[in-house]
């Protein structure tokens, strides 16, 4: 059935729904922005290729969207595309959008030096990781020489409750809001109820403490993790130094010497930022 035509007089209203449909344009060209980057974040360091079909399960979309989006990355380079298997990797063209943020990324470039006489001390690897509220991501790394060893590649992301530099993180937070990430599910807690909450809230409270944070095994079976904070001026927690290592090579001793030596990293990485930690800062 065809409309009636609109009299001249309604101009106005004509406006409105030109407006009108220009915000929908608007949420619709945001809508796809959203999906990209969720096609994105589901390559992650364990799973680093993924075919069409995995990823519009993980992002709930269908597959002739995913493949498009992966179309139009590909051709950015932000993808790449195994010849044989037909999956997917992400690509060389993200380093260049990411490159200008990591060059000018201060706790990066302050903390390298200090990474690396970590490692070289230690024998492990050694990392630097920060905080974007739901996630703690490696931004900085270096690998141990030893021929077995454990790595946190440049863009994992860890959203763990157990994972050493989560730790430090949460041990920041208010318990409130703690309590929001775990009971949300955007920090993942194994057996999950009141009383393992409490139970872990109190261990941050012991991260506190101490200085630094422990995943012994708890995480992955084969792997430690020890993380310590790095403050700013304020005394506000912007990064943490991470030493992930093999836990055949890890004894109770070794453990404590590793922790040691990782707050001793983050406080050398603090002084070199001009920050100085909570306690300090309160009784200057």
């Amino acid at each position: 059935m065809t409309p009636p035509a609109t009299p001249a007089n309604t101009a106005p209203d004509a406006g409105k729904d030109m407006g009108k449909d220009a915000g929908n344009g608007d949420a619709r060209g945001a809508s796809v922005i959203v999906n990209a980057i969720a096609v994105l974040r589901s390559f992650t360091a364990d799973e680093p290729m993924l075919g069409v079909t995995e990823i519009a399960s993980r992002v709930g979309l269908h597959k002739s969207t995913v493949s498009r989006i992966l179309a139009t990355f590909e051709q950015e380079h932000l993808v790449e595309r195994d010849p044989d298997t037909r999956r997917f990797r992400l690509g060389l063209g993200l380093i260049a959008v990411a490159g200008p943020l990591l060059a000018e990324l201060e706790e990066r470039r302050v903390a390298y030096p200090v990474l690396r006489e970590l490692t070289e001390r230690t024998g492990e690897t050694s990392a630097l990781m920060v905080w974007n509220g739901t996630e703690s991501m490696c931004v900085e790394q270096i690998a141990s020489r030893q021929q077995v060893k454990h790595t946190a590649p440049l863009g994992a992301r860890y959203n763990s409750a157990l994972s050493a530099s989560v730790q430090i993180f949460l041990a920041t937070e208010q318990p409130e809001r703690v309590r929001t990430l775990l009971q949300s599910g955007t920090i993942t807690l194994p057996g999950l109820d009141d009383h393992s909450v409490e139970e872990y809230l109190q261990r941050l409270k012991e991260v506190a403490k101490r200085g630094w944070a422990i995943n012994y095994g708890e995480t992955s079976i084969e792997e430690v993790g020890i993380a310590a904070p790095v403050y700013d001026h304020r005394g506000d927690i912007v990064a943490s130094v991470l030493i992930p290592a093999p836990r055949f090579r890890v004894s109770p001793d070794t453990l404590q010497s590793l922790g040691e030596a990782c707050a001793s990293a983050a406080r050398q990485a603090t002084q070199r930022l001009g920050g100085v930690a909570p306690k300090e800062r309160r009784s200057a």
